[in-house]
């Protein structure tokens, strides 16, 4: 099956925040309930602040979304259906040889992003015991 990306545009962040949220129900169950309703108010006010991808499966409907900024990624998300079945793998492939990222924080508690990075060669350079939001979710530096 071949993957296939594209720009998003302001018309797909509602798509965007949907998969956004259905991902973050399955992988962030670290989250508090009133912290994800938190996180998800939030993450419009970054999706212009980043180049925004969406990764569909032959052209069909997208099945997950990157952002990107300068080496780092910011942002990446998929259905947690299409979770495990390399899907991921290609996007990460992808963003490092088109757009040489480099760069990625990742949720300490999110041990299966955090072992996806490192499998992909990615090394904890430092961490911090809060959020960008100050919240108590320690955000591993990973780099490559």
């Amino acid at each position: 099956m071949m993957l296939n990306n594209q720009l998003a545009t302001p018309q797909d962040y509602q798509l965007i925040l949907s998969i956004w949220e259905k991902s973050a129900l399955a992988t962030h169950d670290f989250l508090s309930p009133n912290d994800l309703v938190f996180y998800k108010e939030q993450i419009p006010n970054f999706l212009d602040h980043v180049e925004l991808r969406l990764w569909s499966i032959d052209k069909q409907q997208p099945i997950g979304f990157s952002g990107t900024s300068d080496n780092e990624l910011d942002m990446l998300f998929l259905d947690p259906r299409k979770i495990g079945g390399g899907y991921g793998h290609q996007i990460l492939t992808w963003l490092i040889e088109n757009k040489q990222i480099n760069k990625i924080d990742v949720n300490e508690q999110n041990h299966r992003a955090k072992d996806f990075y490192l499998k992909h060669g990615f090394k904890i350079v430092s961490r911090s015991e809060r959020d960008g939001f100050d919240k108590p979710y320690p955000i591993l530096h990973l780099e490559k």
